[in-house]
Formats: C-alpha cells, structure tokens, sequence
C-alpha cells in the first residue's frame, strides 16, 4: 500500500525514474480499487452496463489519470526511455505493448533521467546485524 500512496504523493511528477515495484505494485492496487468500485457502483445502480463504468469508478479513474500517466513516465525514464511511448497505450494493442517495455528491467546505476532508484538498497541477504537481549 505505501507504494501506492507513494506514487500518489508525487501527482504530477514526471522527472526522475520509477522502479518496477512502484510501478507494479500501483497498478495492482489501481486494478483492485477499480474492480471494488465496480462493484459498489453494481450495488448503488450507478453501474453503466454498456460503457461498464459507473459513477464512483469514473471519479476514480479521473483522479488517477495523473498519477498513473506520471508512474508510467517515470518507469519508462528508468528503462532509458523518453515519457512520449507512454503515447504507445493509445494505439490498439499499445497497452499490452507498453506493459511488456515497462517490464524490463531499469538501467543500472544512473542515465539521462536521473540516478537509480535502487541504488540505496543492499544487494547482499547476509545479516551483518547483532543480536542483543
């Protein structure tokens, strides 16, 4: 959850790169609050069985538009990539496209969007730490 709420704390932050985690793990809360909307707007009768969309999920999606668009460049940044291919999700087939760049793993250690965002965390699983009490 705290990458979800981290992602939503830079709104419009386009600078700089995302790791895969924040990415990923937004996304899935995105997809669960979304499918939970869907089901409050089935339990309401504000469900749009045509559009399959209703109220509480289109205030949703409106207020995360930002947001995701923001994570998506910042993701594509850490692949070393421009935040234009985030234009890749409007063609058909494009989000599954955009998805599969957004898979790969960032760039190792800085690039032209900034330093690596992984580059604080220990590789090593060894505990160095000592017990006391």
């Amino acid at each position: 959850m705290n990458w979800y709420i981290g992602v939503l704390k830079q709104y419009a932050n386009f600078k700089g790169r995302a790791r895969r985690k924040e990415y990923w793990m937004f996304l899935a809360f995105n997809m669960l609050f979304t499918f939970a909307l869907a089901f409050v707007d089935q339990a309401l009768g504000t469900l749009n069985p045509d559009i399959g969309i209703g109220t509480a999920g289109t205030v949703y999606a409106i207020a995360v538009f930002i947001p995701t668009l923001a994570v998506t460049v910042r993701r594509l940044h850490d692949t070393d990539r421009v935040g234009w291919w985030a234009l890749i999700g409007i063609l058909p087939f494009g989000v599954i496209a955009l998805l599969v760049l957004n898979a790969f793993d960032g760039t190792k250690g800085s690039n032209r969007f900034g330093p690596d965002p992984k580059s604080g965390e220990r590789t090593d699983t060894t505990n160095t730490g000592t017990f006391s009490g």
